[in-house]
């Protein structure tokens, strides 16, 4: 764990009075571990743990996780495991095969047994204990509870994502890095489309250079034409016609952090209504990101970046949000919504944007990454934001 996590999680088991945190949804488990788990993204309900107390770590996953966790090398104080999975005789017993073998010698048969051993196991016998409520159902919280009733068990989402909230060096390079890929990999699109080139033409495009730059493509909307005024759809045949707009929406996941960039080209000349449009979504992003700064209420910021978008032209221009944090999850708090009184703090980093729909016309999307800092807001995307011309 990197020492940044380690002193919010601290502060959090301080600020709350707890010995230990628990995170089950996978964004915890993440910046607890450092491990993300293809089961649990995959089965719903699979219950996963990471710990957090002051004289250690701890990880616990079902026996299927087990290799993938060895392999992973997690630097976690103590591992647990729960059910059962058959593994063959290791002929070479690698390091990681040697933790499979350590780590599955003594598999709990539930979750809750082998997260009760895993807190006794760090320390925790007695106190008050956080457990993050957003990855675990009713029927699962009740089960662990009971599990538990020698603790004092509260809900710690809450402080889960307010310790995630200020970034750490590590954390700040990750979502740096997955900016770019995703802005390389609209600029790879840019390149290829033409008349005829259809939406999932593109969207393959996209997804092949994000993954071949080490990234997992994340809710890709590509769309052409009419199609983009549809808020959020996978990409269809629609083919790219002259006069078109292009609407990229879209992201990807680098190290288990988020990235998500709006974008918008028109096949041709732009018409002077797309243009216009477009001048006055640029004008209330500019507003938005010059308006951010530590201290700033985040509603003060939605309110300056619809104001400057209607002045500039588009006088009935309205939006629930423009923006929010994103980090380990593609949306966390503060929202940038309006009347929210949660002020933005240096070594926050905000997703800001001030998209377009007109149902029958067509969609227009602008959305830049900022990192917060104490003299205000410093852009973290490469790309230029203009509307891009395609001939």
């Amino acid at each position: 764990m990197y020492p940044h996590q380690a002193e919010r999680l601290t502060a959090a088991l301080d600020r709350e009075g707890l010995e230990a945190l628990v995170a089950t949804a996978p964004e915890n488990l993440c910046y607890v571990t450092g491990f993300r788990s293809l089961i649990q993204a995959s089965y719903r309900g699979m219950e996963l743990f990471g710990i957090f107390t002051r004289r250690g770590t701890g990880l616990v996953v079902p026996a299927g996780d087990v290799p993938a966790a060895a392999a992973e090398g997690m630097e976690v104080d103590h591992v647990g495991c729960y059910g059962r999975l058959f593994f063959g005789p290791a002929e070479r017993a690698d390091e990681t095969a040697r933790r499979v073998q350590e780590w599955t010698r003594q598999p709990a048969a539930t979750a809750a047994d082998a997260l009760a051993a895993a807190l006794e196991a760090l320390g925790v016998r007695q106190g008050r204990v956080g457990l993050d409520e957003g990855g675990l159902g009713p029927a699962a919280w009740r089960r662990i509870t009971e599990r538990l009733a020698g603790l004092s068990v509260i809900e710690a989402a809450a402080p889960f994502g307010a310790a995630r909230m200020i970034k750490g060096p590590w954390e700040i390079e990750c979502l740096q890095r997955a900016l770019h890929i995703a802005e390389e990999s609209v600029n790879a699109v840019l390149q290829m489309l033409g008349p005829g080139v259809t939406e999932r033409d593109a969207a393959l495009v996209y997804q092949a250079e994000a993954a071949q730059r080490g990234a997992e493509p994340y809710a890709v909307v590509l769309l052409f034409g009419e199609r983009t005024a549809i808020l959020a759809i996978g990409p269809s045949d629609r083919a790219l016609q002259m006069g078109d707009l292009v609407r990229f929406d879209l992201g990807c996941v680098y190290q288990g952090y988020y990235s998500h960039l709006g974008r918008t080209a028109v096949m041709g000349e732009p018409k002077a209504r797309q243009q216009q449009v477009w001048d006055a979504m640029q004008r209330g992003l500019e507003a938005a990101i010059d308006a951010i700064g530590p201290g700033v209420a985040a509603g003060r910021i939605f309110d300056v970046a619809i104001e400057a978008t209607r002045k500039a032209g588009l006088a009935h221009y309205d939006r629930g949000h423009v923006g929010h944090a994103i980090g380990l999850a593609g949306y966390e708090r503060p929202k940038l919504s309006p009347g929210n009184d949660a002020p933005v703090e240096a070594g926050m980093v905000l997703r800001v944007e001030t998209p377009y729909y007109e149902p029958g016309w067509g969609g227009l999307h602008i959305k830049d990454t900022v990192l917060v800092t104490r003299a205000g807001a410093s852009v973290m995307n490469r790309s230029a934001r203009g509307l891009v011309v395609l001939d």
